[in-house]
């Protein structure tokens, strides 16, 4: 075993044994999130190139498995019937499986299998995927937990500094999804291009379908960046960074609140 593999192993079981950890403190948010991060870095390595992994195809498949039981715990997690379909004691067989991933020869505990390699998508890709919608979900209340990855691009929809992407709603009030997290840009105000904006798209994950998919997004003009509250609009996907066919979520009143603070050093 190269150190590389090593050490990865040590810190994908490090990240499970923190997300089952918050599973069976209660804490539901910090789980659901540490799982899909998780997930996320497994569902990479399993769908690497040959030449770009040290895992064998058996190896890779097997990770890929333990990433989709991950997702289904999240959405066990996130879902409002009283019976969990994938349980804590389910997902904690698999410890030891990612453990000893390099010389684990037995059949997969759980008839699952890995997510498609097109369900592994980068920011706003998934907008362009064809399949149908829950455009009557009734906007930003509604659906699964969300996050807000930030995106900092110029008009030419270019990232200026690297996407954020922060827990799942911490809770639900009426039409209110509530975050209650800080998001830091990257980089200083007076050091953004002329004509950059801060993205935030409203996420939700659709445990059916095993993806994450875009619901809707807003944006933040630079001469909007000032301290205080701001009230910006929810607009219909796919995220527009060039900001030239922009239409409105919903007539209902729907809007992104922020609190933002500036910095003097």
């Amino acid at each position: 075993m190269s150190e590389v593999t090593r050490s990865l192993l040590q810190r994908w079981g490090a990240s499970f044994r923190r997300g089952a950890d918050f599973d069976s403190w209660g804490q539901l948010v910090e789980a659901i999130d540490e799982y899909q991060i998780l997930a996320r870095h497994l569902q990479k390595e399993a769908q690497a190139q040959h030449n770009n992994s040290e895992f064998t195809e058996e190896q890779k498949k097997t990770i890929g498995k333990i990433a989709t039981c991950l997702e289904l715990r999240s959405a066990a997690l996130q879902s409002t019937q009283s019976q969990e379909e994938f349980k804590l004691e389910d997902l904690k067989k698999l410890e030891p499986i990612l453990k000893n991933i390099l010389t684990y020869n037995k059949e997969f505990p759980f008839d699952v299998q890995p997510v498609p390699l097109r369900r592994i998508l980068a920011p706003g890709e998934e907008e362009h995927l064809e399949f149908e919608e829950d455009e009557e979900e009734g906007g930003a209340g509604a659906g699964s937990p969300d996050s807000f990855p930030a995106r900092v691009p110029d008009l030419n929809g270019i990232d200026l500094t690297p996407v954020q992407d922060t827990p799942v709603a911490s809770r639900k009030e009426d039409t209110y999804v509530h975050f209650n997290v800080d998001i830091e840009l990257q980089k200083h105000v007076e050091k953004l291009t002329k004509g950059a904006a801060i993205f935030f798209e409203f996420k939700h994950y659709k445990p059916k379908k095993r993806f994450t998919s875009t619901k809707c997004f807003a944006f933040m003009e630079m001469d909007e960046i000032k301290p205080g509250p701001i009230v910006i609009e929810l607009y219909k996907k796919p995220t527009d960074f060039k900001r030239k066919k922009l239409q409105l979520l919903t007539k209902k009143p729907l809007y992104l609140h922020l609190h933002q603070t500036l910095h003097k050093e």
